[in-house]
């Protein structure tokens, strides 16, 4: 009997070990500038890549409460649709320890980027690319 609750233990402290090492799951996107949660994105896996979509927005009380991608191209498909809901990373694939080779949209300001993510210090680091230049977002994870 002592043997099983041992290993059950195990198991259980194995289980949360993954999960805390794996980038799906959802996370909390942080404002650069303020510090401030902005919003709540689902990172997870279809097909054998890598996605994200927001699933919650805090905006600011003089916000619009239910925005939508009106800076988005008007070429892409996510033009003046509803930002909740929207898929923001799409198609990354694993390359070690990261995920890269897909894009990143910042409804924001309508632009899409090249991305790559990765774990670091249970935070998830994510960077966007435009040419030679990058910016690095660290996102929390939602407990």
């Amino acid at each position: 009997m002592r043997f099983s609750v041992v290993l059950f233990s195990l198991v259980g402290l194995v289980s949360i070990t993954s999960f805390s090492q794996s980038i799906i799951g959802n996370w909390k996107t942080i404002d650069d500038q303020t510090g401030e949660i902005k919003s709540i994105v689902e990172i997870y896996e279809k097909s054998g890549r890598v996605y994200g979509k927001v699933i919650k927005i805090f905006p600011k009380p003089n916000e619009d409460q239910d925005p939508v991608c009106s800076k988005c191209s008007e070429n892409d498909p996510r033009f003046n649709k509803k930002i909740l809901g929207m898929e923001i990373i799409q198609g990354l694939t694993k390359d070690g320890m990261e995920y890269s080779e897909g894009s990143i949209l910042d409804p924001e300001v309508g632009k899409v980027y090249r991305c790559k993510i990765w774990l670091e210090s249970n935070e998830l680091k994510v960077r966007g690319y435009w040419g030679p230049l990058w910016r690095t977002q660290t996102w929390k994870r939602v407990s």
